[in-house]
């Protein structure tokens, strides 16, 4: 009799090797740099470019095509593998963010004004303050810029080669990362916005949507931090006070 249990409780070593069914497997194929590449990306708090990835994996592993395959192998699991503006990260499923929703903390609400000027930047990036104000045809108030750049949605990102120098504006990873896009080319196009809604069915024959340009521009140098920056928020009258709230 104690032979026989013996027998019947002795597990194979292929049997000791299986993983459990609720362990993410990954591709045979590199598994251990596979997984140095998840120890680091569960570790950060922020997206991590493929170039600091690198540096800190052993010389001549192929990075990209192994972060390719970690993010096929979880792909259907409670948290994804994604790329936002050439940096990766692990997030929560997208169809699993309502768990959350008792926790999160509800953001302000953005006014009318930082909503347009926040599409108007993000649209037509490289801008300048005069030319977002040139097309809502209204002052930009220093307000609406303070609470944009304060949500971390758009940046100072060069300056134009014309008189003044003025400062341009862009939208900020942290913008791409709260909108689910991978790069500002992701931006919904003419149709996406027509079937949301959000544009007039007739439109004019010639009306198109601006294509926003994430490198910098001809005419654009790299913005360099330094004392002059307050010359770009210099106080004006406040806009906000006297729209009507929408």
């Amino acid at each position: 009799m104690g032979l026989q249990v013996s027998t019947v409780n002795k597990m194979s070593d292929k049997e000791k090797d299986k993983p459990a069914d609720n362990v993410t497997k990954l591709p045979q194929s590199g598994s251990q740099h596979l997984r140095m590449l998840e120890a680091m990306l569960f570790a950060t708090a922020r997206p991590i470019s493929e170039k600091e990835l690198t540096a800190r994996m052993p010389k001549g592993i192929d990075v990209g095509a192994l972060l390719a395959e970690l993010a096929e192998a979880y792909e259907k699991r409670g948290v994804t593998l994604i790329k936002v503006s050439d940096k990766w990260i692990f997030q929560t499923a997208a169809d699993l963010n309502y768990l959350f929703q008792k926790e999160a903390v509800e953001p302000k609400r953005l006014s009318k004004a930082a909503i347009e000027t926040l599409a108007i930047i993000a649209y037509h990036q490289p801008t300048t303050r005069s030319e977002i104000e040139e097309i809502r045809g209204v002052t930009v108030s220093r307000g609406t810029l303070d609470l944009l750049i304060d949500l971390g949605w758009i940046r100072l990102r060069g300056r134009r080669r014309t008189p003044g120098r003025p400062i341009t504006f862009g939208t900020s990873d942290a913008f791409l990362e709260h909108f689910g896009l991978e790069n500002v080319a992701d931006l919904p196009g003419l149709d996406d916005l027509k079937a949301a809604g959000l544009l007039d069915a007739n439109l004019p024959p010639n009306f198109a949507v601006p294509g926003p340009l994430d490198e910098l521009a001809e005419d654009e140098d790299p913005y360099v931090d330094d004392p002059d920056q307050a010359e770009l928020l210099e106080p004006l009258e406040d806009e906000e006070a006297n729209e009507p709230q929408g």
